[in-house]
C-alpha cells in the first residue's frame, strides 16, 4: 500500500493534470489510525465497530505501514496510535481517491 500511495500521481501540474507524485514533494501524508471508518450504522442509533480490527492486530499493522512509508518519504505526519487527536486540514480540490489493497482497478 505504501508503494501504491507514494507512486500515484495525485497532484496537479500547471495545466490541471494529475502528474505529480507525493514523493516529488507536492503534498504530505497524515498517517493516523482511524477505526471509526468501519462504523456500521445500518441498525439503531449507535454505530457498531465490530468489523474494526482488534488493537492487537491493528497496532502492529499500523507500525509496519509507518515503517514502509518512512522508506519512501523523508518526512510525514503521524499521530500516536489509538489516541484522540485533533485534525485540521484544508483539502485542495474536489478529489477523493480510495486506495484498497485488495481491489486494484
Amino acid at each position: 500500500m505504501s508503494n501504491i500511495i507514494c507512486s500515484l500521481r495525485f497532484f496537479f501540474d500547471v495545466k490541471g493534470k494529475m502528474n505529480f507524485l507525493l514523493v516529488e514533494g507536492r503534498g504530505d501524508i497524515l498517517l493516523i489510525s482511524q477505526f471509526t471508518l468501519f462504523a456500521n450504522t445500518k441498525k439503531g442509533n449507535h454505530p457498531s465497530f465490530i468489523k474494526s480490527a482488534s488493537l492487537e492486530f491493528a497496532e502492529p499493522m499500523h507500525n509496519v505501514f509507518k515503517s514502509a512509508i518512512e522508506k519512501n518519504l523523508e518526512f510525514f505526519f503521524t499521530g500516536q496510535f489509538a489516541q484522540d487527536i485533533q485534525v485540521f486540514n484544508c483539502n485542495d480540490g474536489p478529489v477523493t481517491i480510495n486506495v484498497d489493497s485488495k481491489i486494484r482497478e
